[in-house]
């Protein structure tokens, strides 16, 4: 399944997609120490001190990026595996402008038909990331440009939906809670949505520290998913650092 990627292809594109933050890193280091230099013993140790800090967090976030995206079972889809799926189900697939997941969808479920949608909208989400993502990746083909309020799809159609990391970046609530609405019209009454994203959490701080912040918390899922009478059903941890919220319908259990 996970042969569709290469070796550390997540890890590369975290850097490349930001390299702006690693060149910073390295600028601070250098530049920290030969401000500092000429100063008393006291101001040279706070600057080694933060060196050394910039270092051990760039690297412990490279170190646990490389666990999440190149050695878990995140894109072997393993995790998938203890939901129900039916030859022929109905998917539908939702990135923001970068979709890593759609091959693998394609792949493990060849019976079933997958349509695609990206609502990236270059003038809400600015994040020069995705942009440089999308210089770098084709999109999947037959993919459907669609916005957060309106998918081009029937009522009540979708067997599953995936959001992989993607809907965090819908940064106002209001703007969550339509999103999550309308994919409710589409999801089939026994239909299921799979949301997969990090959390604004104490793992994640660790991992990305000030990074964290561009995440939602789980309170604040659990308050979006309350808002639009979605339910839910069960909740996959598939590493400490990533949580998949499965979501039914309220008044449907599978």
């Amino acid at each position: 399944m996970d042969k569709v990627r290469k070796p550390f292809q997540g890890t590369w594109n975290i850097i490349r997609f930001n390299w702006h933050f690693y060149a910073l890193a390295i600028v601070l280091a250098v530049l920290v120490p030969l401000i500092t230099d000429n100063l008393n013993a006291t101001i040279r140790l706070a600057s080694l001190f933060l060196v050394v800090l910039i270092y051990l967090a760039t690297l412990v976030s490279l170190g646990i990026s490389c666990y999440i995206y190149d050695f878990s079972d995140l894109y072997k889809l393993t995790w998938l595996d203890k939901l129900r799926f039916n030859d022929g189900d109905k998917m539908i697939n939702i990135n923001a402008g970068f979709d890593e997941t759609s091959e693998l969808l394609r792949k493990k479920f060849p019976d079933s038909s997958l349509s695609v949608f990206d609502f990236y909208n270059p003038e809400k989400h600015t994040e020069v990331s995705i942009k440089r993502a999308r210089k770098a990746y084709l999109p999947f083909p037959g993919t459907q440009r669609t916005s957060t309020n309106h998918l081009l799809s029937a009522s009540d159609s979708a067997d599953k939906i995936f959001i992989i990391f993607s809907a965090h970046e819908i940064r106002e609530r209001k703007e969550r809670i339509l999103f999550l609405q309308e994919l409710k019209r589409v999801m089939a009454y026994h239909g299921q949505i799979i949301l997969t994203e990090h959390l604004r959490d104490t793992a994640n701080f660790l991992a990305y520290n000030v990074g964290f912040m561009h995440f939602h918390s789980k309170k604040e899922w659990l308050k979006t998913f309350q808002n639009t009478g979605l339910h839910v059903v069960d909740e996959i941890k598939i590493t400490p650092f990533v949580t998949t919220f499965i979501l039914e319908k309220n008044g449907f259990k599978s």
